[in-house]
């Protein structure tokens, strides 16, 4: 840290050039704008400004215009000599409604929105500076259009059109971030991710195999991290921002730093972030099921009951986190670029909070129950190529080694025993793509990638008082699991109003696992288990464009995801009662998806956008009654639990309307709304139909924003609907100890509001002050499968300044 901080002050005290730095600021405010995108004619060169609103675009001299654009502003199209005229500042003015927005890693390469077939969300860093998300998962929520779930405030899983965790791909700076332990159940991954350390988040609806291969069947969430920006003049550029936040429901305390250096052929960034959540406190106002009043803590020696001073607070949810990034960029000159990162993300070990929730013999079933500290690394280098070639225009080579670290430790109340499950993970990936133009119709786009990991998973038990460990059963077989794939797609310019896009992919897979660790505690009738096999996915998707306030949208594909570790060889208590175990025989399945969209401005004041979608989901892989060695029931933590295993035993099907308002009302007003209506359906094993897990009910936000030079305020409300026992899914009805009870008793999820305000207020260029209240009213709600309340009334204040 004291290295860092001197850096920091040695980088601060540096003069740096503008010289070959293009600025782009808000005509109306002067502020810097972050995120503008600037391209050639040809969309062969670009580039984006970072967070002050700089881009080097000296790689654009001998371009005939550049292009620069801006969701919400005007476009301009410049020559570099009228840029050189204009002293290297931009200043972009304040446009009405327009449908056209750049799409930047969401589908490998830089795409406009109106040429896509699928669809796209964006949450810009001006979203994120309102906002102020504590997490990565709270970032995508920010969209309206991802709902999270949370199992404990150091979670959030995403659902996205019916479909979560391992249906759905994570992405950083084109890294798929999916292992080959991901679950059905929900997931925590997300928020290895720093968002003060994100530059652009884009979200793809619907299938994306052909370009990410398994696991992309409801979506991608793509993250771009902050890239390192050169300086031409040889003169070292220094830029950086520091950010401290404050928030009262859970006593956040959050600082951010990072800085920028940029020399003539080189440059680089280093970010670091901490994080310290107190438990989280949920609303008074609510349904009383959601409060446990107690906690479990040890006493000389015994595990006691501890009751509440305040039983509003959700205890265990405390934790603490650390993020670092170091980015170094090398541009030996235009056809070049060279690129390294360093990631690293670790938590403390924190509480989730469900299972704290469960009784056993009318109280508490647990004494302990954490996820250790959760560990992720990825060390990456891509190498782009850009030129006139036979082969390509562009080429970009990517390798990566992800490193991760995960643990549940649990201990029974009054027991002596705590058992640990350890699992790391060992991911390397190579892809190497291609984009090359044919003539003037055809944008080609094609691929290789190869994807290995490496899965160890060990299980100890360790006496409290005694000290003695022993060898324990670990959750996962130790394996291997590996992808090699191929993929061809073409966008087809028809006319100018007319585009068309295809692709295809063929993928193979394998799995090896050993089970020998978990013999000598479970009966399995083997002790290998491996499979390989293929994937050929596709897509055809067409855009029509009739003028520039009309787009309309068809797409069809499929995508596959491959059974991983977690199918093949998992060994957990899935539910009371139940535990799950390895099923060598399990195969992929697959999804086929259609989807139409289209979207309106109305007077260059009004937009409307409105898709919908259905995904037949065949040979879905879900958890049923099983047999092990011939039992259907085995002990497992001391009770006699009903087997059951992932198997290929359904046809699920997901339908749904998404769509979205936006207003321009006079003196700087905006409303806008985000809608989303899902409906899934899965088979039982009697043939019977029931809601599909991961389709939450209705859900949205709608918002009321005001933009001035000093000030941006929003007002906005988030919302969900109800489900009542009767819809809930059948696997969920047995988890009283997360939703609220109806008349009856049984299991519901109650609809919820919340109401809520934000302010930004700019002291000057570089400094601004945040505030908020979240959950004005105080309502104690629960976002549907979660097994942890929402914060109460909360008060944030931040603080950003930028050098």
């Amino acid at each position: 840290m004291k290295t860092l901080f001197y850096l920091g002050v040695f980088l601060v005290g540096q003069l740096f050039s503008h010289a070959q730095n293009l600025s782009v600021l808000d005509a109306d405010s002067g502020l810097s704008l972050a995120g503008v995108t600037l391209t050639s004619k040809t969309a062969e060169i670009y580039a984006v400004t970072d967070r002050n609103g700089r881009a080097e675009i000296s790689a654009f001299r001998n371009a005939d215009s550049i292009e620069i654009r801006f969701l919400g502003y005007s476009t301009q199209r410049l020559t570099f000599k009228e840029i050189v005229d204009l002293n290297f500042v931009v200043r972009l003015i304040s446009a009405d409604l327009s449908l056209d927005e750049v799409v930047i890693s969401a589908t490998r390469w830089r795409q406009s929105k109106i040429t896509l077939p699928s669809s796209i969300a964006t949450v810009s860093q001006k979203d994120v500076a309102l906002q102020n998300p504590q997490t990565a998962a709270d970032l995508l929520g920010i969209s309206g259009k991802v709902f999270i779930q949370k199992s404990q405030q150091g979670g959030g899983s995403p659902m996205i059109r019916g479909f979560a965790t391992n249906r759905l791909i994570y992405v950083v700076d084109g890294v798929r971030m999916n292992t080959a332990i991901f679950r059905g159940g929900n997931l925590q991954n997300v928020i290895n991710l720093d968002p003060f350390a994100t530059e652009s988040t884009e979200i793809l609806f619907g299938p994306g195999s052909v370009i990410y291969g398994s696991d992309a069947i409801g979506g991608v969430m793509s993250f771009q991290t902050l890239t390192p920006t050169v300086s031409k003049t040889g003169s070292l550029a220094v830029s950086g921002s520091t950010t401290a936040r404050y928030a009262s429901a859970n006593g956040e305390k959050t600082g951010h730093f990072d800085v920028r250096a940029g020399w003539k052929k080189w440059a680089a960034v280093t970010s670091l972030s901490t994080w310290n959540y107190d438990d989280l406190r949920q609303g008074s106002h609510g349904p009383e099921d959601y409060i446990k009043d107690y906690y479990v803590a040890q006493e000389n020696g015994q595990d006691v009951i501890i009751t509440q001073r305040n039983p509003l607070l959700q205890i265990p949810t405390g934790y603490t986190q650390a993020n670092l990034m170091q980015k170094i960029r090398f541009q030996p000159d235009a056809a070049w670029d060279i690129q390294y990162g360093l990631h690293y993300s670790e938590t403390s070990p924190y509480g989730r909070y469900d299972r704290h929730n469960r009784e056993r013999n009318g109280t508490a079933q647990y004494a302990q129950w954490d996820y250790g500290p959760q560990k992720w690394m990825m060390n990456n280098i891509s190498v782009s190529h850009f030129g006139n070639r036979i082969l390509y225009d562009e080429m970009v080579l990517r390798l990566a080694r992800q490193d991760f670290t995960e643990s549940r430790i649990s201990r029974n109340l009054n027991s002596p025993i705590r058992e640990t499950q350890t699992e790391k993970v060992i991911a390397y990936s190579a892809n190497l793509d291609f984009r090359k133009a044919a003539g003037t119709s055809h944008n080609l786009f094609y691929g290789v990638e190869w994807v290995r990991n490496n899965v160890n998973s060990e299980g100890m038990d360790q006496d409290i008082f005694l000290g003695i460990k022993t060898n324990g059963p670990s959750r996962y077989p130790s394996a291997h699991w590996n992808s090699l794939a191929a993929y061809f797609s073409d966008e087809f310019t028809l006319s100018s109003k007319w585009t068309l896009q295809s692709g295809i992919r063929y993928n193979l897979f394998s799995l090896k696992a050993d089970f020998s660790n978990n013999l000598s505690f479970y009966p399995f009738p083997f002790e290998q288990s491996s499979f390989s096999d293929g994937s050929l996915t596709g897509h055809l998707g067409g855009v029509y464009r009739p003028n520039n306030q009309w787009i309309f949208k068809g797409n069809l594909g499929t995508a596959f995801r491959s059974p991983n570790v977690d199918d093949l060889g998992k060994v957990f208590d899935s539910e009371p009662g139940a535990v799950t175990v390895p099923n060598p025989d399990v195969k992929a399945e697959y999804a086929w998806n259609a989807d139409v969209a289209l979207a309106k401005v109305f007077s260059d004041r009004v937009k409307i956008e409105l898709s919908g979608y259905y995904t037949l989901l065949e040979h879905a892989l879900v958890r049923r009654d099983f047999q092990l060695g011939g039992l259907d029931s085995i002990v497992y933590d001391g009770i006699l639990s009903r087997v059951q295993a992932i198997q290929n035993a359904a046809v699920a099907r997901v339908y749904g309307l998404q769509t979205g308002v936006e207003l321009k009302l006079p003196k700087g007003f905006i409303f806008s709304t985000d809608l989303n209506w899902q409906r899934g359906e899965e088979e039982l094993d009697d043939g019977t139909i029931s809601p599909s897990r991961h389709a939450p009910p209705f859900f949205g936000v709608s918002r009321l924003t005001y933009r001035s030079e000093k000030w941006v305020l929003q007002g906005y409300s988030q919302y969900q609907g109800k489900l009542t026992a009767d819809q809930l899914p059948e696997e969920e009805k047995s988890k009283t100890e997360i939703y609220a009870k109806d008349d009856l008793g049984y299991a519901f999820a109650p609809a919820w509001t919340t109401w809520n305000i934000k302010a930004n207020y700019t002291l000057s260029n570089s400094v601004t002050i945040g505030v908020g209240i979240e959950n004005i009213t105080d309502q104690r709600y629960r976002p549907y499968s979660s097994g942890v309340s929402g914060a109460g009334r909360n008060a944030i204040i931040s603080l950003d300044a930028k050098f």
